[in-house]
């Protein structure tokens, strides 16, 4: 982008409106700083003098008076100067305002701009970037050479923590023209001895021809026998068309290192297999036969206590395409009901705000269907409203009748309803009434569905069982998901249409698939279940969704607003299938005839045992944990965890090694012995090790055992 006139206009960059609230409303200056990566703005906190973020923390940037703030503090009259820079983890949106529409239109294309630039940089030139920037940060007095000092700042900013004597000798070698600073090519050559990967060498010296090049024929061996892929000839030719770097090794059809790391680092060579980036799975199999990205209590941002109520926390979780979202309703002054959590101090957001952006957001990554999880508090004039909404919001995308002409026995599939919204609630009557039109009950009262009231911190407690009146308008958009309460699995079987469901809180959960195992998988067979956290978990933590899926529980609610280990699984259950919120079920969680049950494992088409080997070679690049400390680097060690049937749970680490996040090497082979690979999860996770405290993460990477490519 040298040159480039949005570029320039950044760096030169303006002043803003920064938007809080309706009296907080402040001038401030921002511009890029000048490694094109960091966003700069004055503050005037005390301590934070100089506020920046990254412009790889940006998720996106949006137009208009599009967030919650922007709407709430903002006249419709300046929409066109509005934008919100919305950022991938909890930190708050930015909303700005611009002088005119002109400059506001140069911000958002300027920002968008970069940002994408760096999206599609590829792994070598963002590690490029990076060091380059380091360069620049290391160079103090910018006169673009380095002294033995900066040098040594330099090898900080990477986080490797070399001795002196060690930096000595990398800058004696370096500095050619014994200047007592490197400059030009002595920092090229600095810059190669430093990106030089032993590892690499060793791996491309094995399959190189004699004068040190990969021809085509050395690149398929590596393929075939490295690789354990099955190509030919020509798919290695491909390989060398996309990947060589060097025009002369590219006509003699010859793959370079340089151009052999590209491949490393990319796709071709990631551990996930890249045949189930799109949607590979039949997905016209009825809806119940699938795992379902779910969340819980949707609309918090924070904890289920105090924290804050948002429509942002809705497009969070869809842009992460979760398909199922819960939606707490009270009714809400002015007639108009809102969502919040029940007796507790959490602040209230509009239902029909959130319904508009569940409409504008719900099919962005994944076009399968939403499932609209209501739990109903509101008293019927409220109830009207709230069916009104939905249909007149939802429009012809909500399922408001049976698919088909005859009343169903069986879930349509995601297939069938792609683009479609369900809604999962209370019914009056059973679904043939919605063929027989003689329902004139137009309100009953039904049994009251409260997960709130699990909670015991000091918050008003409820009887227990209480009716609440049901009106007839909300009863009859509730299709596939009627909810009732659970008795037994002989009930359900006995007694149960396949479009009712339970909901079961995670102890219930978890103690029916330690007892009846069996007899929960084949529940799920032909109907729906929802699990979600207990109401103890006041600080929106997460139970391992894994025990659930074993026995088949399609819809396994999580916090999704929580970073953790339980989140990381269920990101890494839902990659695979075009990261599209449903993932099938294997066979023997499906077939009526299977005896399966997770904690036994008795002989079975489930039973198809592997052995997982491993390999931690190195790492590259690992960022500082602890940004605070100056002279902090990490001691990185690499940990592998298996999640599946508890007879596949295990976990191996590597030792940590000291002082080096830039090139960290550990060559240790693990071994694990997998009875259900169909189950299985593969977690990897990089930790700064610490002997007086918990490690600190440094990164993790989760996916199905399935999912994973040889070699």
């Amino acid at each position: 982008l040298e040159g480039d006139e949005d570029l320039q206009f950044l760096l030169t960059g303006g002043q803003l409106v920064k938007i809080r609230s309706n009296s907080w409303k402040n001038n401030r200056f921002f511009k890029l700083q000048d490694d094109c990566k960091t966003l700069w703005h004055e503050s005037h906190k005390t301590f934070k003098q100089n506020q920046t973020f990254s412009i790889d923390d940006i998720d996106s940037v949006r137009r208009g008076r599009q967030s919650e703030g922007l709407k709430k503090y903002t006249e419709p009259s300046v929409e066109e100067q509005c934008f919100s820079i919305i950022f991938k983890d909890r930190k708050k949106n930015l909303d700005l305002m611009a002088g005119s529409v002109v400059e506001a239109n140069q911000w958002v294309n300027a920002l968008e701009k970069i940002i994408s630039n760096m999206r599609n940089l590829n792994p070598q030139q963002k590690s490029e970037h990076w060091i380059i920037n380091c360069m620049r940060k290391a160079d103090k007095n910018a006169d673009n050479m380095m002294t033995l000092k900066e040098l040594k700042h330099f090898l900080r900013e990477i986080n490797v923590e070399v001795d002196d004597t060690y930096a000595e000798e990398i800058f004696k070698k370096c500095d050619t023209s014994n200047s007592g600073t490197l400059e030009g090519s002595e920092i090229k050559h600095f810059y190669d001895l430093l990106m030089h990967r032993e590892e690499v060498d060793v791996i491309y010296g094995k399959y190189a021809g004699p004068e040190g090049q990969m021809s085509a024929r050395d690149l398929l061996n590596f393929l075939l026998n490295e690789q354990r892929e099955q190509v030919s000839m020509e798919d290695a030719l491909k390989l060398i068309e996309k990947y060589e770097v060097d025009g002369t090794a590219k006509q003699k059809k010859h793959l370079t290192k340089d151009g052999f790391l590209m491949y490393l680092n990319h796709e071709d060579g990631s551990i996930f297999n890249p045949a189930h980036k799109p949607v590979y799975e039949d997905m016209h199999q009825p809806l119940n036969h699938y795992y379902i990205s779910s969340s819980h209590n949707t609309y918090l941002m924070e904890d289920q206590l105090k924290g804050p109520s948002s429509t942002e926390a809705y497009i969070k979780a869809l842009m992460k395409s979760c398909r199922c979202v819960e939606l707490d309703c009270w009714d809400g002054a002015n007639g108009e009901p809102v969502i919040y959590h029940g007796y507790t101090l959490t602040s209230k957001v509009l239902f029909k705000e959130v319904i508009k952006v569940i409409k504008e957001y719900a099919f962005k990554t994944s076009d399968y269907p939403v499932i609209l999880s209501l739990e109903n508090h509101c008293t019927v004039e409220q109830q009207k409203l709230m069916a009104h909404h939905l249909i007149s919001i939802l429009g012809d995308a909500l399922v408001t009748k049976p698919l088909g002409k005859t009343i169903p026995t069986n879930f349509p599939s995601p297939e069938e309803l792609k683009g479609k919204f369900l809604i999962k609630g209370k019914r009056l009557n059973t679904l043939d009434a919605a063929f027989n039109n003689n329902s004139t009950i137009e309100e009953d009262t039904v049994s009251e569905e409260d997960e709130a009231s699990d909670c015991k911190n000091g918050q008003k407690a409820k009887p227990k069982k209480s009716k609440i009146k049901l009106a007839k308008q909300l009863s009859d958009i509730v299709i596939y998901c009627k909810s009732v309460h659970f008795n037994s699995f002989e009930h359900a079987k006995d007694k149960q249409a396949f479009y009712e469901m339970s909901s079961f809180k995670e102890s219930k959960a978890f103690n029916l698939a330690e007892t009846s195992a069996t007899a929960f998988i084949h529940h799920n067979m032909d109907k729906l279940s929802r699990i979600y956290p207990s109401g103890s978990r006041t600080d929106s933590s997460n139970y391992n969704p894994v025990p659930m899926w074993n026995v088949g529980c399609q819809i396994v609610a999580l916090n999704f607003q929580t970073p953790s280990k339980e989140m990381h699984l269920n990101q890494g259950r839902f990659l695979p299938n075009g990261f599209c919120g449903y993932i099938l079920k294997p066979e023997f969680l499906r077939s009526l005839s299977s005896q399966f049950n997770p904690n036994t494992l008795l002989p079975g088409p489930w039973q198809k045992r592997k052995t997982f080997h491993v390999m931690v070679i190195t790492a590259q690049q690992l960022p500082k944990i602890n940004k605070d400390k100056n002279k902090s680097i990490v001691d990185p060690l690499v940990r592998v965890e298996i999640y599946g049937v508890p007879a596949d749970n295990a976990s191996k680490e590597t030792h940590y090694i000291d002082n080096n996040g830039f090139n960290p090497m550990w060559n240790e082979s693990f071994k694990f012995d997998i009875h259900v690979p169909e189950l299985a999860m593969v977690r990897f996770v990089v930790e700064d090790y610490d002997s007086t405290s918990q490690n600190d993460l440094i990164g993790q990477y989760c996916l199905p055992l399935t999912s994973i490519q040889n070699g």
